[in-house]
């Protein structure tokens, strides 16, 4: 084991116990949410200090087409733990995941993970995902937080990206907002699902322009699922 991946491991369990800890008990104490706050600060620093020990700096273009006036949803490839640490450490505002429900299971974090306010999503049950991007929906219309998404709805095994799943887009279409693509470039080549030697570089996040929902209606899902990935696939040829 390098000493980079060993550093990158301790900072990872000691920057997650001293941030989980913040947001819980921030959540036990019923603190507000509010953008730039305590849960804010345990997502992005949590993030900025792994990537940091990892020696895996973010090269972010395009935020300029990210609107800073408004909640938006975004969408984005996933194929590996970095892609969550670059994203909190890159997007502007106020962030949260849509992430599967295993994660809420693990001690310390899943209760953080609550506290911060990420939505937890059963795959397996089609009647509790569509109630987890319900309330996704009520979030971005809030107007607190954007949500990001994965539309693969899984970590790639190959960096590739997979078939795109029609619920996510059905969030963006109830909510009414902005669908910024996001493409993360790298991340399969620093820590792919199932290893756990670190291979460092820099991370590439490309930003498109966003989609707009405005008056699209649920029959809608499929076509403006399909401009989505098509914008992702641009990103992804960009990025290459």
């Amino acid at each position: 084991m390098s000493l980079r991946t060993l550093w990158y491991y301790v900072v990872l369990v000691a920057s997650t116990i001293v941030h989980a800890t913040a947001a819980v008990v921030a959540g036990l104490f019923r603190v507000r949410n509010r953008r730039g706050g305590v849960y804010d600060w345990a997502s992005t620093d949590w993030s900025r200090d792994i990537l940091r020990a990892a020696g895996t700096p973010v090269i972010a273009e395009g935020l300029d087409h990210i609107p800073r006036d408004q909640a938006v949803m975004y969408a984005s490839n996933h194929s590996s733990m970095f892609d969550i640490w670059a994203l909190f450490a890159t997007l502007p505002g106020s962030v949260r995941f849509v992430a599967k429900q295993e994660l809420f299971k693990i001690p310390l974090l899943g209760g953080a993970m609550r506290a911060v306010g990420h939505i937890p999503i059963d795959r397996a049950a089609r009647k509790k995902a569509f109630e987890a991007y319900d309330e996704a929906a009520r979030t971005i219309r809030e107007g607190t937080s954007s949500i990001v998404v994965f539309p693969e709805g899984t970590r790639s095994r190959t960096g590739e990206l997979l078939p795109f799943k029609n619920a996510p887009f059905g969030l963006a279409i109830a909510a009414q907002v902005p669908i910024v693509p996001v493409y993360v470039h790298h991340t399969f080549e620093i820590l792919p699902k199932g290893a756990w030697r670190l291979r460092p570089r820099p991370i590439r996040l490309l930003a498109a322009p966003p989609i707009m929902t405005t008056g699209l209606r649920p029959d809608d899902r499929e076509r403006l699922r399909d401009q989505v990935r098509a914008a992702m696939v641009a990103l992804q040829s960009k990025a290459r």
